[in-house]
């Protein structure tokens, strides 16, 4: 009897060492939901702030208005600037403009940044060439691109072209200086070893020098979004009949200051959405 009592009782007490490993896979299993709600808050956490932020700053703008604090004719204000934005998208003029200046600097970024990147890589080949190019680069690099945007008129007229040539000239000598540099910066080592085992100078070029240089690559093309941004408004400064650039100077001239703000705000989510796809490309150029 005292037997089947004890067997029992010790049935019926729970053995921790049994249960200890279904109670850790149970921790296991509430570790990564933990960690997942952890990111998630965080991924949340950062665009709320960035709202709140911009919210603010125009909440406070528009407090300093009101209260006269600022001259509405010297600084604008957000009301009228929200008006003035639902009157110009309303028209089709802001998507318009927006559309030109979208094509003259992706079109000029595209143009300067593949040209600038090949002729860069390809200076790699002929050390010659290079040292006799290198003082014309550094010249172009100190000149203020924005100078030439006068001749650049003149020879293509005042259409899309001369935009697209502006923001094209300007990326180009960013993409040309970066890529040569990220050549020279190839380990020297790894180069000569690969001469020593018969690769040819095309093969180390196209399996070495080419996936070596572009992370300097890359970064001049972030560079490239801006600088194709600035080609085509200073172009459309100069002469247009459309644009973004056209938008900003026309207000101006007016003293609207509401349509000035807008055009300023539409070139900001312009720049932010080409920087997304240059973003995006350069994922995907990284998986491969």
């Amino acid at each position: 009897m005292m037997a089947q009592i004890d067997a029992l009782a010790g049935a019926s007490t729970p053995r921790p060492a049994t249960n200890a490993p279904a109670r850790a896979s149970a921790k296991a299993a509430v570790a990564p939901r933990k960690l997942a709600a952890g990111g998630l808050a965080r991924k949340l956490l950062v665009p709320a702030c960035q709202v709140l932020l911009v919210g603010g700053l125009f909440a406070l703008w528009e407090i300093a208005i009101r209260q006269q604090w600022l001259a509405v004719y010297s600084y604008g204000q957000p009301s009228g600037i929200w008006r003035e934005f639902l009157a110009s998208a309303g028209s089709g003029a802001l998507l318009r403009d927006t559309w030109v200046t979208a094509q003259e600097a992706i079109l000029g970024f595209l143009i300067g940044s593949i040209l600038g990147s090949v002729a860069g890589l390809a200076l790699w080949m002929s050390p010659t060439i290079a040292a006799i190019l290198r003082p014309i680069m550094v010249a172009l690099n100190g000149l203020p691109k924005i100078a030439l945007a006068p001749l650049i008129i003149v020879w293509f007229g005042i259409g899309m072209e001369s935009k697209i040539a502006i923001a094209a000239s300007i990326t180009f000598i960013v993409s040309l200086l970066t890529s040569f540099s990220g050549s020279q910066e190839v380990d020297h080592d790894y180069v000569r070893m690969l001469k020593a085992i018969g690769a040819s100078r095309w093969q180390i070029f196209r399996m070495v020098i080419v996936p070596g240089s572009l992370p300097w690559i890359s970064s001049a093309l972030r560079l490239n979004v801006g600088f194709a941004m600035i080609g085509a408004v200073v172009g459309e400064y100069i002469s247009a009949e459309a644009g973004l650039g056209y938008h900003v100077y026309y207000a101006g001239t007016l003293y609207n200051l509401n349509g000035v703000w807008v055009g300023i705000f539409a070139l900001m989510v312009l720049a932010l959405v080409l920087d997304t796809l240059v973003g995006w490309v350069e994922r995907r150029l990284g998986r491969h």
